[in-house]
């Protein structure tokens, strides 16, 4: 990809560029939410951890990669963000900065309203893609984790036991992947580079993996060290494309 051409040069030649800039939009864990407690019987919250997202861990690799060359990180993922408001805020957010690369993830939450969003998320990601396309910027979609399959037995209380229903049905049903097989559908559309860690889920889960567990907040948040995972992938993504 060009970004890692720009770095190599920045690598032999400090004044050859400037340095290089990737943005991230995407939902809570773009933005490095792991476990949630509650603030009120009814109410949640969650743990905000920038030093452990994936987005940090790409800038630190990059960093022992190119050791000479400045990685820009703009971290605009926002817990609870779907498709459409990520839309809705790319000017603001992301255009304005003018990054040369782009990691887009979205389906999580988008997924919660069942297979009859799908056509609103499908839109959304193309408004994004053709935005991002006409302004020359390069992007990358990154497909998501599992949400849990099932109730963890680390749950307790009542609100989070019902939310572990309602992800675990989207889950199972099969709704969750039918978001990124979309998703993907698209990206093949407008060109734009997949980095595809849902498979890596299902293999886990057909190699006898409790992937439930491995989700800090036992819901849909993955824990700290999968996303040095995400980071290393994503990278190869840029490197081998």
């Amino acid at each position: 990809m060009e970004i890692i051409k720009k770095l190599a040069m920045k690598e032999e030649n400090l004044h050859s560029c400037d340095g290089a800039t990737i943005a991230f939009l995407g939902d809570s864990v773009t933005q490095g939410c792991f476990e949630c407690y509650l603030t009120s019987p009814t109410s949640l919250q969650t743990v905000f951890d920038y030093s452990s997202a994936y987005s940090t861990r790409i800038r630190e690799l990059l960093n022992i990669l190119y050791p000479k060359a400045q990685v820009n990180i703009i971290n605009s993922g926002i817990s609870g963000d779907s498709a459409p408001s990520g839309l809705q805020r790319l000017e603001r957010d992301i255009l304005s900065r003018n990054p040369d690369l782009v990691v887009v993830s979205y389906g999580l939450n988008d997924s919660v309203a069942g297979m009859k969003g799908l056509g609103t998320y499908a839109s959304a990601l193309e408004g994004i893609f053709s935005k991002l396309k006409a302004k020359g910027i390069e992007v990358i979609f990154l497909t998501q984790n599992f949400n849990c399959t099932k109730t963890s037995p680390h749950l307790r209380d009542e609100l989070f036991i019902n939310l572990s229903k309602n992800f675990a049905k989207t889950q199972n049903d099969g709704v969750l992947k039918a978001y990124f097989k979309k998703a993907k559908e698209i990206c093949k559309t407008y060109g734009v580079k997949v980095c595809d860690l849902y498979p890596v889920w299902e293999k886990l889960a057909d190699n006898g993996v409790d992937t439930t567990e491995l989700l800090a907040n036992k819901l849909n948040h993955p824990v700290r060290e999968f996303h040095y995972y995400m980071a290393i992938k994503l990278i190869e993504t840029m490197l081998l494309n």
